[in-house]
């Protein structure tokens, strides 16, 4: 065989190569048969590459649609496919596109994953880095992220967050009147307007006077493409008249209105202006880093010139972990107190109470914080329906997970938060809504690795305080001013997937104005 071999490699190698193609029958080859050899080649190595890194955790035996998997049903994604999911084991894992996806259910593993910045790093989809830009701080890692923290954590300090609260009110002012005139006639959907509210607040909170309300409107409007555009399975490139390519239009639109809010905040400030948003207070930063550092060599505040376009991307970021998020829960919080006339009872108390029963007090920091059981409402609402049930990272190498397997290079790992804050472990009777159990010193309390709602680690929130005060606040003002009432559906407490959770029926609700806000009259659940 050697001989024959060796023979065969001195012919062909003394013929020129040309020769040779030019002798060879391609009458012969049958196009179809290599077309379909090669896809068997290509199923079978997806078949084999899907049990290799399968391993023992729970998932389908085999790829039932060979290359895609179960994307047809991500296209329209159900809660209780990722309920089932999360049940199936500790760990468990889909392929979709040749993309590996282990998904860890567990309190755990979950907090392992998110606290393992040398194994694995955020990830969103591939055309995230398109249309967040590549020079967006969320696609830094290890150290530089880590710096880039720093730089920002005095954007949510308590002085901060005070500073914010009147430009919140107003908001939340004009809005209540906005919800009683569109439900003047009866109940409706409040999922699209909710997320228009919600916008507002952040866009307001981010760059005050800076942006117009028809810059407001025109964002609000259009946000919803960018979430459609960074759904978890979606097409990868960009292409004209796409979901991607209509988010990366409004995305584009959306930094270069906060470039020019970054640039009017930096005039603002050095002409004496008095700070009154995010961008006032990042530009305050970087002055007094200027200053520290021309009167103190050795300073170590680590804010640095950022640029109106580094800004931008910046704020970008935080409408993006905040816009669906917060819309969800605002959903949530509305529907769930409107359902609870002893609910509604107790936090009108409280909102008398702390206002000395003058309803017209402003809000301010220190009276948010006095609304002891208005906050229990917000935290017992986050937990019992998370706006955020699972965050997406990538393996930058083989993941440990447990003592038998390692999630491998390369592939997703999804940590959920939902099992966690439905463990009954933690929180008695957790299907049901208890604000009482956030009572301090009560067991909620005390099972602090159970609240992942704002995630742990090095990537956890960095504006989880100001989301508590925001929805306390907003919460508080609604009932003391107005009734809710929810038209529950059968769909109503149904979970609809988009990007966060939502109540199937979009939220059907009605507001009116109360005749006089320190009196508690008739609240009817319809």
């Amino acid at each position: 065989m050697e001989v024959l071999t060796a023979s065969f490699a001195n012919t062909t190698a003394s013929l020129p190569f040309n020769q040779y193609l030019s002798d060879f029958d391609f009458s012969q080859v049958s196009w179809l048969k290599v077309i379909l050899t090669t896809l068997c080649l290509a199923m079978v190595y997806d078949q084999v590459s899907y049990q290799l890194s399968k391993g023992n955790i729970a998932g389908p035996t085999f790829k039932f649609y060979p290359f895609i998997g179960p994307f047809l049903e991500s296209l329209d994604p159900k809660f209780e496919i990722y309920q089932a999911k999360w049940n199936s084991g500790p760990l468990s894992c889909v392929s979709i596109f040749h993309k590996f996806v282990v998904i860890a259910s567990t309190r755990d593993l979950a907090r392992k994953v998110l606290s393992s910045p040398k194994y694995v790093k955020p990830c969103v989809v591939d055309v995230a880095v398109k249309i967040l830009r590549p020079s967006n701080w969320v696609f830094l890692d290890g150290k530089a992220h880590v710096d880039y923290r720093k730089s920002l954590n005095g954007l949510f300090t308590r002085q901060a967050l005070e500073m914010y609260i009147p430009q919140q009110e107003k908001i939340y002012d004009k809005y209540l009147s906005k919800f009683v005139e569109l439900s003047k006639d009866g109940p409706i959907p409040f999922f699209h307007d909710f997320r228009e509210i919600m916008c507002a607040v952040s866009l307001k909170t981010f760059c005050g006077d800076y942006i117009t309300d028809d810059q407001i409107r025109k964002i609000a409007d259009d946000y919803y493409l960018i979430t459609a555009a960074l759904e978890l399975v979606n097409f990868p490139i960009i292409i004209p008249y796409t979901k991607t390519w209509y988010g990366k239009k409004t995305a584009d639109m959306v930094m270069k209105i906060f470039e020019g809010c970054a640039g009017k905040a930096k005039e603002h400030i050095k002409n004496g202006g008095e700070a009154i948003c995010v961008m006032d207070a990042w530009v305050e930063l970087m002055e007094e880093a200027r200053k520290n550092k021309s009167d103190n060599p050795e300073s170590k505040l680590l804010v640095r010139e950022f640029s109106n376009k580094e800004i931008s991307e910046a704020i970008f970021t935080f409408l993006f972990a905040s816009q669906d998020a917060s819309s969800a829960a605002t959903c949530w919080l509305y529907q769930i107190v409107a359902d609870r006339p002893d609910v509604v009872r107790k936090i009108h108390e409280e909102q008398l109470a702390v206002r000395g029963g003058d309803p017209n007090v402003p809000l301010s920091l220190d009276l948010i914080e006095k609304m002891t059981y208005t906050n229990m409402v917000v935290k017992e609402t986050l937990r019992y329906r998370p706006p955020v049930i699972m965050v997406p990272y990538v393996a930058k190498q083989k993941v440990p997970l447990t003592e038998s397997y390692s999630a491998p290079k390369g592939s997703m790992v999804i940590p959920t938060l939902y099992p966690a804050l439905h463990d009954p472990e933690a929180y008695e009777n957790p299907e049901e809504f208890i604000p009482e159990r956030w009572v301090a010193g009560g067991a909620a309390e005390q099972a602090k690795k159970n609240w992942l709602v704002f995630g742990t680690g090095p990537h956890v929130c960095l504006g989880q305080q100001y989301v508590m005060l925001l929805f306390t606040g907003l919460i508080g003002k609604s009932v003391m001013f107005n009734h809710i009432k929810h038209k529950v559906t059968p769909l109503s407490e149904k979970i609809k997937v988009f990007a966060t959770i939502f109540p199937q029926d979009d939220c059907i609700l009605e507001f009116s104005k109360r005749d006089d806000p320190t009196v508690l009259d008739a609240v009817v659940a319809h």
